[in-house]
Formats: structure tokens, sequence, C-alpha cells
């Protein structure tokens, strides 16, 4: 079967949009009608007009856009495409940890469930986390959660002390450090890049920190040709796509004879999956109405804020 073909035909017979994180596989990218990162996701969800929604993700992007756009039919292609990093938070232990310190301000990475979201005050993405935490007084308690990392790295460049909760990606945790160094005594004039979710031994290294939206922003217009990338390789379809003439090397996992490091959450969703989903209009993402108004808060002062 030419799935393109068929996607491409069922999208329009649906009035149907399609979604992709910069994660997703190339070819999943490249039939989508939007590729960005999370924040660019939940701003097109936001301003969907398509009656269905595919979002070629996680499962927590499938209930942002719902959360966003209750009127329409969310669809994402594999119910099973989790995030390490939300399961990392279950809304149990995070509520009872932010009863645990009481008078903070809750501000939750968008890498959560909707439960988790509507226990937040606000709600950031990497791309926009600096500029929200800015916003508050410097005085004000603030708890990060759920990645680690993320939130020292912003301790980091902020000057604050928010308290953090212990989680993390999984896929940004596995980085090599002795690989990566390694490839940059192979490779003296490449810059190292990595995204902040990455350990702060990885970042110390990095010539640029940032989103992934930064990340790409910033391989286009630099002088260098020659990047090692630390973040999930699928970004790399897009940074080749836009820089034909550089050299993207995918940062390598620890313990793994594997060259580059792949979510296999993101890469559950394929083409055949893609086109099931648009022919029988399942899985379908449904968010409980009182939670969604509650975890919708967050979103929209994130979006305000952005």
């Amino acid at each position: 079967m030419d799935y393109v073909s068929e996607i491409n035909r069922l999208r329009r017979a649906k009035n149907a949009v399609i979604m992709a994180h910069f994660y997703q596989a190339g070819e999943v990218q490249d039939v989508a009608d939007c590729v960005g990162d999370s924040l660019a996701l939940a701003q097109w969800a936001a301003e969907a007009e398509a009656e269905v929604i595919v979002l070629c993700g996680v499962h927590f992007m499938g209930e942002t856009a719902k959360i966003l756009s209750p009127g329409r039919t969310v669809l994402v292609p594999d119910l099973e495409a989790g995030c390490s990093l939300a399961d990392s938070c279950p809304v149990d232990a995070f509520a009872a940890f932010v009863d645990a310190h009481p008078k903070h301000t809750v501000v939750s990475y968008v890498n959560t469930s909707a439960a988790v979201k509507a226990l937040s005050d606000v709600v950031v993405t990497s791309t926009n986390a600096r500029r929200i935490i800015d916003s508050f007084p410097p005085d004000e308690k603030l708890i990060f959660g759920p990645d680690r990392n993320l939130g020292n790295y912003l301790n980091s460049i902020t000057g604050r002390s928010m308290t953090l909760w212990d989680g993390a990606c999984h896929v940004h945790e596995q980085f090599s450090l002795e690989k990566i160094v390694a490839l940059k005594r192979q490779y003296p004039d490449a810059q190292l890049i990595a995204h902040p979710e990455c350990r702060q031994t990885v970042l110390t290294l990095a010539d640029f920190i940032g989103s992934t939206a930064a990340l790409l922003k910033h391989t286009a217009r630099s002088s260098a040709t020659r990047f090692i990338v630390a973040t999930e390789s699928g970004v790399l379809h897009e940074m080749k796509r836009l820089s034909p003439a550089k050299e993207f090397i995918p940062a390598p996992p620890r313990d793994s004879t594997c060259a580059c490091n792949e979510c296999s959450f993101m890469r559950l969703n394929t083409l055949e999956k893609l086109y099931l989903c648009l022919r029988d209009g399942r899985p379908e993402i449904v968010v409980d109405e009182a939670l969604r108004a509650r975890a919708l808060r967050p979103i929209l002062r994130m979006l305000e804020l952005s």
C-alpha cells in the first residue's frame, strides 16, 4: 500500500491536520502538515480549525492538544507512545511533594500528564522556561518538575534555587560523556550542541545549549559546518533539511553499540499506524472535562507569557 497517498486522501476526506514532533521518524515528519517542538505543537493545537487533530508524538502531547481543543477529535497513532519523563512523575506522589512545600508556585514542564498539569500554576517548555521563570519575583519560591536536569540548568542560568522534582528523560540521561569526548577528539572542528535535559556533565562540555527549536535555529545560522548533537536523533532529519551542506553527528548513548540515541516511545508511531489511525478514527485521546478545565489554566498562562 502507498501509505502516503492514502494518508493524504484520508486527511482531506476527514478534514484532519497532522502534527508531528521533531523526534518522529523522518517519513512521519515528511507527511505532516506541521512539524515542531512542544511549544509549537501546543500553539498549533490552540489555533486548529480542522475537525480532527492527529498528533504524531507521545501521549502527553495528545492530551495537551485535547485540553486546548476540546471540540476537536484528537487522535494519536499509538496510545503506547508514552514518555519516560512524564512517567517519572506520578500524580499522587507529585501532589504529596507539592503539599510538603507550601507557599511555593508550581512550575511544570510540558512533559507531564494532564493530571500533573492540573496541579500546576504554569506550564513551561524548554523554549520558554527561562522567560517564564524570570517573570516571577526573585524571592518567589518555586517548585520545578519533573526534569531535574532541566531544573538544575535553569537554576544555574537564572540564579534561582527552585525546589526540584527528581525525574529525568531516559534519552537525555543516557548520553555517554566518554563517547562524546572521543567524538570531540575525532572531530575537533565540530560544535557540541545539547538539549538542557542532558546531564550537567554533558552540558558543561557543550558549545551551545538550547531547546529543540533553538538547536535548529543555531545550526541553520552558525558558520560551523559540523555538529555533534546531544538530543533525540530524530531532530537530525530537520537539521539536514535546513542545512544540507552541513554534517550532523548524533551523540551516542552509554551501554549500547548504537551510534545514535532514539526515543523508543516516539518511534512507535509509523506511517502504517498513522494511516490506520486516520482510517479508523482511533486511538482517540479523551480527557475528563473537570480535569481538562484545571489543566487548561496553566497551559493558557504559558501561552500568554510566550
